[in-house]
């Protein structure tokens, strides 16, 4: 059985953006058996960013990684989203190193889970596989699968509380609405599984 599955080729040196938790760090697992690869790591200044940082660097250290990271150092505005702000941030450091491209760790969750957010706006939008030189060849990957390799292959990573607050939109629909949507539709999976691929062909 495959866990980890992949859409596109990849060039042999590539950067893989990587926070600590178990998402980034499985799919770093998987890419550096095969690729070189070059880490950046971004700490969005939170009471986790620090730990996160840390532990970044000595999973770098200890395989013998090159690795570049960069703190943010200002509060979300009053009135702005945090979500937001923090992704916008974080874009601005990968847009800083373009050498390579820059593979994340999007899988299918994260893909069911914005096009329900968005649907919510009325636009229902797939996550892309590519934004400039940011690629996301993980979507058809499930959440289980990627937890599940760190399991038999014994990969470490850091857990973030805040993945926890429903404060959050995300994990409000993560954590709250998932449920009721897959009592709804078992197979919604499936279904953005269909709409990514039609989108990469």
């Amino acid at each position: 059985m495959t866990l980890i599955k992949m859409q596109g080729k990849l060039p042999r040196k590539i950067s893989v953006a990587v926070s600590g938790g178990v998402d980034s760090i499985v799919v770093l697992d998987f890419l550096k058996r095969n690729h070189v690869v070059n880490v950046l790591h971004y700490n969005h200044g939170t009471a986790h960013g620090d730990e996160a940082e840390g532990f970044v660097r000595r999973y770098c250290r200890e395989n013998g990684l090159e690795y570049t990271t960069d703190k943010c150092r200002i509060s979300p505005p009053p009135g702005r989203s945090r979500e937001d702000f923090w992704r916008e941030k974080r874009y601005e450091f990968f847009d800083k190193h373009k050498d390579y491209p820059l593979v994340t760790g999007h899988h299918l969750d994260d893909c069911v889970e914005t096009w329900v957010m968005t649907s919510l706006c009325g636009l229902g939008k797939i996550i892309p596989y590519r934004r400039n030189h940011v690629v996301r060849p993980f979507r058809l990957t499930r959440k289980r699968d990627i937890k599940l390799w760190a399991d038999l292959k014994g990969v470490k990573y850091i857990c973030d509380e805040s993945n926890n607050d429903t404060a959050f939109n995300r994990n409000y629909i993560r954590h709250e609405m998932m449920s009721h949507i897959l009592h709804v539709n078992p197979g919604i999976h499936k279904t953005i599984a269909r709409k990514i691929k039609e989108e990469h062909s």
